[in-house]
């Protein structure tokens, strides 16, 4: 309602004689059908919005630290990997310089070395690789029952020597060796003794294994059904006899 006439002259003045009062009458009852789509007006949506709009600020912000953490999570695994990854190819050299060092004492001669099966450092196999004398080098599977006995232990040893420990509990290690491959493992004994503090205990049935022990312990039933312990001091013994 227009109570100005002279705003109403002016009006009129300015009407579009072109206009089609029935194409107006078209597009407003376009615009009052979109109205009524609308439904009734919700007074607290405007309370609503401002409610949710917080509670999305919220949400976002937790986004943001979750997305952050991961990111610094995946840069400490990166990190560890990289590390990891250095100390296992340190770690792995060693041994293999190790290996390289004691499979010709315990075999005469040849050769062995560790290899990866993969090239993922964190992923890939370890096969070990065995040159006994007079034969193709091809990995462990392949050897004889000694030759598979010297070859573990040599990879033992070559761990041992890198990270030694106080004891060491051999048991049977020497069985399936003859007395030249026995005689090398007794050798190769006695040097790593000489050099760290390591307690070796065997648990053996050969003999020349136990003539080249410090002291022996073994197990006798003098009565059936009762166990006896025997203990001998075989240095203390060779002593005794030198002095007689």
């Amino acid at each position: 309602i227009i109570s100005d006439p002279s705003k109403l002259a002016e009006l009129v003045e300015n009407i579009d004689v072109s206009i089609d009062i029935t194409s107006l009458m078209t597009e407003l009852e376009v615009i009052e059908a979109k109205i009524g789509k609308l439904g009734p007006i919700n007074l607290a949506a405007v309370e609503e919005y401002k409610i949710e709009s917080e509670r999305k600020d919220y949400l976002d912000r937790q986004n943001d630290e979750l997305v952050s953490a991961l990111e610094t999570l995946n840069e400490a695994i990166k990190k560890i990997n990289q590390s990891t990854k250095a100390r296992f190819k340190e770690t792995f050299d060693s041994i293999n310089d190790y290996i390289r060092e004691l499979f010709p004492k315990l075999f005469g001669g040849g050769e062995a070395y560790m290899q990866l099966s993969g090239n993922d450092l964190l992923e890939a196999g370890v096969v070990l690789m065995a040159k006994p004398p007079g034969k193709r080098n091809s990995t462990i599977q392949a050897l004889s029952g000694g030759e598979k006995a010297l070859a573990a232990i040599t990879l033992v040893f070559a761990i041992f020597k890198l990270n030694p420990s106080p004891f060491c509990i051999l048991d049977e290690v020497d069985a399936p060796l003859d007395d030249a491959n026995v005689e090398r493992f007794c050798n190769l004994l006695d040097s790593i003794s000489e050099k760290t503090q390591t307690k070796f205990m065997i648990i053996t049935h050969h003999a020349l294994t136990m003539s080249r022990m410090d002291r022996l312990f073994g197990i006798t039933m003098a009565e059936r059904g009762v166990s006896q312990i025997v203990s001998v001091d075989l240095k203390r013994a060779e002593e005794i006899g030198a002095v007689a």
